[in-house]
């Protein structure tokens, strides 16, 4: 269960941007994580990369992430996924994302495709084929969870606001709540910064690991950067924190966090 649980974290952690609307990342920006779990201060690693591109005269905006065990967690239990996602640099909306992960000897590799035209996404499961089908995109903005609340970063929201969030899970969507708690103290490679403790919970009919009791948070800090330096998710056997070390802005002349 310990290997479960911790195999759950790195995957909600790499979840690619399966969003429409405002991309949470600009050209050139990148985050870098440490993954501690139980006593393992390092358990792992997160990066997250964004650049533009063009295709066919189209701006677009592509986003990668790499998550990974590290160490001893690595020889426990081995650990790795890639993450794609390609948004419209115009208007913000996904057009297609793919994931490829291995957690030991179990294999996962899917994509999904939105076609704004029809309001569906095709949505394709190459290891487990009878997962693979063709859904109706719901209504207003759609968000992997992780996504989701980075994109919190540009949202004007103060301690006790609640917004609505649909968040997309594999091939089930999720309406969920966003709920903005008091303002706390986190340590980041620039030193100690005010951030606000974000949390999405599922107040209807909840599902999936908010059934099981899981609850996810993230500290957004209250700068000019409104960074998410930390993410947290907490379940029955555990809980993972991933804390922000690298920084590089999007503009070009600002000097990279590091540590």
């Amino acid at each position: 269960m310990r290997n479960l649980a911790l195999s759950g974290m790195f995957l909600l952690l790499v979840s690619p941007g399966l969003r429409s609307g405002t991309v949470a990342l600009a050209d050139g920006e990148s985050l870098k994580y440490r993954v501690s779990w139980g006593i393992l201060s390092h358990a792992g690693e997160i990066s997250v990369t964004a650049r533009a591109e063009e295709l066919a005269g189209l701006p677009q905006l592509r986003v990668s992430t790499l998550t990974a065990t590290t160490g001893v967690a690595r020889k426990l239990y081995k650990f790795e996924a890639r993450g794609e996602c390609l948004y419209d640099g115009a208007d913000g909306r996904i057009l297609a994302a793919i994931t490829n992960s291995i957690a030991r000897k179990k294999k996962s590799h899917a994509m999904a495709v939105f076609d704004y035209g029809t309001g569906t996404m095709d949505y394709r499961d190459y290891v487990r084929p009878e997962k693979s089908g063709t859904h109706a995109i719901p209504e207003g903005s759609v968000t992997d969870l992780i996504t989701c609340l980075v994109q919190t970063r540009s949202w004007d929201m103060k301690t006790g606001d609640r917004r609505p969030a649909t968040v997309m899970f594999d091939d089930d969507f999720y309406d969920l709540t966003i709920v903005a708690g008091d303002i706390e103290k986190v340590d980041t490679p620039w030193g100690e910064v005010d951030a606000m403790v974000l949390a999405p919970i599922m107040e209807k009919e909840p599902k999936g690991m908010f059934k099981r009791g899981g609850k996810v948070r993230v500290w957004i800090s209250q700068d000019e950067r409104r960074l998410p330096v930390k993410l947290e998710i907490s379940m029955k056997v555990g809980t993972g924190t991933a804390h922000l070390t690298d920084y590089t802005p999007p503009a070009a002349g600002l000097v990279a966090a590091s540590k």
